[in-house]
């Protein structure tokens, strides 16, 4: 986004984030879950985060509706608000990146010229996209908050994958099949990603 004032000077950092990765004894990365309600990305995250941090890694998970609550509370679910939504996770995800934490980021993030935007925040390597891929008729079967039934009512108008397009991921580092795979299994496949890109020790 373009800076708007001209008044606003960079301030250069002592402590850069290698300083901090050093601090926390591992890298930082940030996993970006993506996937239709329903899909398991909030559930996937929290696992994942849990087993990480049992193991002494520092972690954050910005989950879609709770970052709703605070952050991005002013924005609505049209597709514009959609995409200030996610161009502002992705300014937060760099800046968890940069503290030198692994940052699990649990968004539907329907459009993919949006993912993009935030995987181009960071550098090669730093951004591991993670689909996690379940057909609407499981997901809508879930539909663990009644979304989908609001949705169909015509009580949501906006509702990723009825009046609003889901565009899934053409080249994600990750795709776990959610509706066939365990929550375990699909927490070992995240870290299985995570040890082949030297995040973490492989096996951890």
């Amino acid at each position: 986004m373009t800076q708007k004032s001209a008044n606003t000077v960079w301030h250069p950092a002592t402590i850069n984030r290698a300083d901090r990765e050093k601090l926390h004894q591992h890298k930082s990365v940030i996993l970006w879950f993506t996937g239709l309600s329903g899909s398991g990305k909030s559930t996937l995250a929290h696992a994942v985060e849990e087993h990480l941090h049992k193991a002494g890694i520092s972690t954050m998970v910005l989950d879609g509706d709770n970052v709703r609550h605070g952050l991005c509370s002013d924005l609505e679910f049209s597709d514009r608000d959609r995409v200030e939504n996610i161009r502002r996770i992705g300014e937060l995800a760099k800046l968890m990146a940069e503290a030198g934490i692994i940052t699990l980021s649990a968004f539907i993030s329907p459009f993919k010229a949006d993912r993009d935007v935030a995987r181009k925040l960071m550098l090669p390597g730093d951004f591991l996209e993670i689909y996690c891929q379940c057909p609407i008729e499981t997901c809508e079967q879930r539909d663990v908050k009644g979304l989908y039934k609001k949705a169909r009512a015509g009580e949501i108008p906006f509702f990723t994958g009825i009046g609003s397009p889901y565009e899934a991921p053409e080249n994600p580092e990750l795709v776990i099949n959610t509706h066939e795979l365990s929550l375990e299994e699909s927490v070992v496949k995240v870290l299985n990603l995570l040890g082949q890109q030297g995040i973490i020790k492989p096996g951890l």
